[in-house]
């Protein structure tokens, strides 16, 4: 098989919250593979340092300030983008918000703005992306889902509530699009070792020993993980996987508990 089924070069891939974490890894992933990459966030001194982390990696990006949940901003920008930059071939929703609260203790209005940025965003965004993508009858959206689109947590609702609607929103728009020869697909995170994640990984941290005992791999994934199933989404290597959501978990979602060596 070929490697020029996974070469994104000549590709034009927006990544939106990629200034950090899993979305900078996924984006930098896509770059190595070729592609010409856009970032966005709401905040223009976060771009301009993601920028140089970027370009310490031999990586040239193009960045906007953009709120994902505002649709009047969206509709205006894409265009923008694609005359200045070229038309998006791949959309990676990644822009997300969590608020860890009890039920009892959340107001409407916090479960509302998780809801606003982790599913009503990734609607707005693609919806508007595509128009394009159907215009030239080529496109590849990918939805970051996670393990909360399968299961339950104390304190995440809101994202869990999101998280699972963004499982169903994928297939939704699969089922929409892609006669127009776009894929659609989720990529559902586990546990990383990011700078989010970092004061709970300690030794001796009750979470990271539950997390490490939880996960048949027995670590947290790298960043870097993430990035060979974004390529193989956003490239011709799945030209024929739609509605689908990979969980790069560790196999966590896979058993009910790490196996046993005695077993």
């Amino acid at each position: 098989m070929s490697q020029q089924l996974f070469d994104l070069k000549g590709k034009t891939a927006l990544v939106t919250g990629g200034t950090h974490g899993l979305g900078m890894a996924i984006a930098t992933g896509l770059a190595e593979a070729g592609a010409t990459i856009i970032i966005n966030d709401l905040f223009p001194e976060k771009l301009e340092a993601a920028k140089r982390e970027y370009a310490e990696n031999g990586i040239t990006i193009h960045t906007y300030v953009l709120d994902v949940t505002d649709e009047a901003a969206v509709e205006q920008t894409i265009p923008a983008i694609e005359r200045e930059v070229g038309p998006i071939d791949i959309l990676v929703n990644n822009a997300g918000i969590i608020k860890r609260i009890p039920i009892l203790e959340m107001k409407a209005e916090e479960f509302r703005e998780v809801l606003d940025v982790d599913l009503t965003g990734p609607f707005i965004m693609s919806k508007t992306v595509a128009k394009g993508m159907v215009e030239r009858g080529y496109g590849k959206i990918i939805n970051m889902c996670s393990m909360m689109s399968e299961l339950g947590r104390n304190t995440v609702s809101a994202y869990a509530a999101a998280k699972g609607g963004l499982k169903m929103l994928t297939r939704n728009m699969a089922t929409e699009w892609a006669r127009f020869n776009i894929q659609i697909n989720g990529i559902g995170p586990g546990y990383f070792a990011t700078t989010q994640t970092a004061p709970i990984r300690v030794d001796g941290h009750p979470f990271n020993e539950f997390i490490i005992n939880r996960t048949p791999a027995g670590r947290w994934g790298d960043p870097k993980d993430l990035a060979g199933t974004a390529v193989f989404l956003a490239s011709r290597a799945s030209d024929f996987v739609n509605g689908q959501v990979v969980y790069v978990d560790g196999g966590i979602l896979a058993t009910i508990g790490k196996p046993s060596n005695e077993a």
